[in-house]
């Protein structure tokens, strides 16, 4: 064996070696050092680490937020309805050594967590009405799985964030009554809104024709005022003019009855001494009598 073939094998060592010896912790993970199956050593810092090879194995867990999707789980409320729930969870790892000592991987404390989880959820939820849950109570109720949840999952090196419900699904036999009622509240709110809505209307034609006719009274107030104002100042001039010169007022007069009854097609019979005929001899003679 030449000297190059030997500094080959020697790199060769030494790069197998290294490889097995030193190992990087990235910043969202962390690390437990286990020597011969025997934890001996936790890593939370990011870094460069040297470990014994062969004798000693790395594992690395997540710093970050972990979400964890339980199974459907059916559950009983307080009125005897039937509820399957699905949840969902996030959580992190807070302690390597006792997650390891406890649940050993993931998926053993995704297992562990939706047993909790579905025991806390349908505790709870006995607890409480159906539309206490669907409506007002859910965030608290959720919050108090939530509580119940994390001080479960501290002895497994976890800490959980929340619970949440990602769908709540009614029995199927259930459904249909469930729907019938509903549908029932909606009508009688709508029938109340449409009472409410004919009595406003009501309300507000009877203000309107109200109010049309204190404005058909004041209109018909004014007019008539204006009628007789307008008359009276008719009757005044006239008898201004006529004070002025009784004959002309008299002529014009009659002029203005000739032009109404001397219509085209029209027949009359009066006497030749008729007053109403007497300016077709005399012309306004200016002495004319009233």
């Amino acid at each position: 064996m030449t000297s190059m073939t030997k500094l080959l094998a020697a790199l060769g060592i030494i790069v197998l070696v290294a490889s097995q010896a030193l190992f990087i912790i990235q910043e969202w993970e962390q690390g437990l050092i286990l020597e011969f199956g025997k934890p001996v050593r936790i890593i939370h810092d990011p870094g460069l680490y040297f470990k014994y090879p062969f004798i000693q194995e790395l594992l690395v867990f997540e710093k970050r937020i972990l979400a964890a999707e339980a199974r459907p789980a059916e559950c009983i409320t307080l009125d005897k309805k039937r509820l399957t729930v699905d949840t969902v969870s996030r959580w992190l790892i807070t302690d390597p050594l006792t997650f390891y000592q406890t649940v050993r991987n993931y998926s053993g404390a995704i297992a562990r967590l939706n047993d909790i989880i579905f025991a806390r959820v349908r505790q709870e939820i006995a607890n409480h009405n159906f539309t206490d849950f669907i409506r007002e109570e859910r965030e608290r109720i959720m919050g108090q799985v939530t509580t119940g949840t994390e001080e479960h999952a501290r002895r497994f090196g976890i800490k959980v964030i929340d619970v949440r419900i990602r769908r709540v699904d009614l029995a199927e036999e259930v459904q249909n009554s469930v729907f019938a009622r509903m549908k029932a509240e909606r009508e009688r709110i709508a029938k109340r809104y449409r009472a409410e809505g004919d009595e406003q209307a009501r309300e507000i034609r009877a203000s309107a024709n109200k109010e049309k006719e204190i404005i058909m009274a004041e209109a018909y107030k004014k007019a008539e005022t204006l009628r007789g104002q307008g008359d009276a100042d008719s009757t005044r001039i006239y008898a201004k003019a006529y004070g002025q010169d009784p004959d002309f007022f008299s002529f014009i007069r009659h002029l203005d009855a000739y032009e109404k009854i001397f219509v085209s097609e029209s027949t009359l019979l009066l006497r030749p001494d008729s007053a109403l005929m007497r300016f077709f001899d005399t012309p306004y003679p200016g002495t004319a009598k009233p």
